[in-house]
């Protein structure tokens, strides 16, 4: 039978809880450490490491299925926010796209809180430890060659689409030239599409970590943290559970319930902005005005573009005839070869932030420091199940396009006292002058790219748009890009910034306020992070680990 009685207890089994438990484990196997998961351990699942389609994933048993409250800058409606539920958390959903992002983000980050251990010098030994790269001539400042996590570029894995000549000439005929090393800090320019995948499948965080050793509840749900106050002193003792039961910390409790459900968690506890906890009946017993604010995430808009009959007959896309896809590594990963980071042109950046903010900004305003703003990828299939126009057929691709660098900001408030009932999730998408002309510009690249290129325009015929809409084209205005983003944008699921680091915990991740108390998941970044979140949160993960660790010995 379980003792109720641990050393630490990890809150959270997704990709940061996983790091952290291993980590700790390898470090001193003598702690008694307990991981609780609400979801299910899918590490024998048959259908999740081969699966590169996502919507095998998206609303299956292992994602928590959540959405967003009705969006006032996406004409009202709620947007479907993807989490993963289960051990290993969001890597058992997510895209397995292995993009690091940019330095000035992770620098930006160390500024705030006023410690380099953020940086991205600070946090490059974590991503060179978590990383087990392809690459074996990588440069070995900025990559592993032997972390937990193995990466594979798409003509690694034998993926060469006949499109790759295509779109690299295109952006290069637009001005945007290769980056042999888009994951190596500075993203700008076309880079191959990596994934994490070791050949060929997906990895999860809780399988490349090993969690021998330690105690594991699967299926469990944590109602909240267990405090006790001694005068002024608020303790963190332990986690109860939905059912009731009480378990209890000798050391830590660490939350790593993700951007959304560890604001929830620390709210639930008595740990939050005084309204909103009295709002719901709560009793505050630390003042942390900042816990749920600061939500960040990553908008994603698609487009469909017609193939001409030329370029149909030829067999370019996935769902042709063209027996290349019938080659079995063609099923292994996105279908794409490239990933084109942009920055946009200062004088419209000035004006949108000026028309936010009030005032012309300064020439050090963190925005105008090249920052990287925009992802593009072109998707060599095209199907939508919506509309009957476009079919599996090969007759379309897609272009996607993902803002790297929002301003829009949000929150993540309580529906009740009750864990079982799911957070209140309000991202606030584009609802900032900076976001809408970053995306009109991102749009408008894009079709520059299909329609006004010698290398894609005599392969694309036409966008085919949503009913009521017109096809986009080199001359469309503002506000009909505007209308067609608000129609249709979606998210990349990347949630951060809910339990601000220099806000809500300090830097060694401690809650302030609260002793034994740690929060080290997505929700601690500060700023917006232009990246794929998980090679940012393996490295937070992995330092995390390191500092708990010492922590820990010194204690004794």
């Amino acid at each position: 039978m379980l003792s109720n009685l641990f050393d630490i207890i990890v809150v959270g089994g997704g990709l940061a809880g996983s790091v952290i438990t291993s980590r700790l484990h390898q470090n001193n196997s003598a702690l008694n450490i307990l991981l609780i998961e609400a979801g299910p351990d899918v590490s024998n699942n048959t259908i999740i490491p081969y699966a590169s389609n996502q919507g095998l994933l998206i609303n299956s048993p292992w994602d928590w299925n959540d959405t967003t409250t009705p969006q006032t800058g996406l004409n009202g409606r709620s947007i479907p926010n993807p989490a993963g539920r289960g051990l290993g958390g969001g890597t058992i959903i997510n895209s397995c796209g292995w993009i690091r992002g940019d330095s000035h983000d992770f620098d930006e980050w160390g500024s705030i809180v006023n410690d380099q251990r953020w940086s991205y010098n600070g946090q490059l030994p974590y991503f060179r430890k978590s990383e087990h790269t392809w690459n074996t001539t990588a440069d070995p400042v900025q990559h592993g060659f032997v972390g937990p996590m193995w990466s594979a570029s798409v003509s690694f894995t034998g993926r060469n689409y006949p499109l790759r000549d295509n779109v690299s000439t295109a952006w290069s005929q637009l001005g945007v030239q290769r980056n042999w090393d888009a994951n190596g800090g500075s993203p700008q320019g076309v880079g191959e599409l990596n994934e994490n995948r070791k050949n060929g499948l997906r990895e999860l965080a809780s399988s490349a970590y090993p969690l021998d050793g330690v105690h594991v509840m699967t299926n469990t749900v944590v109602a909240k943290v267990l405090l006790s106050k001694i005068g002024d002193i608020v303790l963190a003792t332990g986690v109860e559970l939905a059912n009731g039961t009480r378990l209890y910390a000798l050391r830590e409790v660490i939350l790593s319930a993700g951007a959304y459900r560890t604001p929830q968690l620390l709210m639930l506890s008595g740990i939050g902005p005084k309204a909103e906890l009295a709002a719901n009946g709560i009793t505050q017993l630390v003042d942390s005005p900042s816990v749920g604010l600061n939500l960040t995430d990553h908008l994603l808009w698609s487009q469909f573009w017609k193939l001409t009959d030329a370029a149909q007959a030829a067999g370019v896309a996935i769902g042709s005839s063209n027996p290349l896809f019938s080659q079995p590594q063609f099923g292994l990963g996105t279908p794409a070869d490239w990933v084109t980071t942009q920055t946009v042109p200062l004088d419209g950046l000035k004006a949108a932030i000026t028309a936010d903010e009030g005032k012309a900004p300064s020439d050090s305003h963190p925005l105008l420091q090249n920052r990287s703003f925009m992802e593009a990828l072109v998707i060599y299939v095209g199907a939508n199940a919506a509309d009957p126009v476009i079919q599996y057929n090969g007759s379309h691709i897609i272009s996607t396009l993902v803002g790297l660098m929002p301003s829009s900001r949000g929150t993540v408030t309580l529906n009740s006292s009750s864990i079982n009932d799911p957070p209140v999730i309000n991202p606030n998408y584009f609802t900032t002058q900076v976001d809408q002309f970053v995306f009109r510009y991102g749009v408008q690249r894009m079709a520059q790219l299909m329609l006004g290129t010698a290398a894609m325009s005599n392969i694309i015929a036409s966008e085919t748009p949503p009913d009521s809409f017109a096809p986009i084209s080199l001359n469309s205005t503002d506000d009909y890009l505007n209308a067609r983003i608000r129609y249709s944008a979606g998210n990349t699921y990347h949630p951060h910034g809910t339990c601000a680091m220099g806000k809500v915990v300090d830097t060694d991740l401690k809650v302030n306020g609260v002793y034994h108390l740690r929060v080290a998941d997505a929700s601690v970044f500060p700023t917006a992070i232009a990246a794929h979140l998980q090679q940012a949160v393996y490295a937070m993960a992995e330092q995390a680990a390191m500092i708990f660790a010492a922590d820990l010995e010194t204690e004794w």
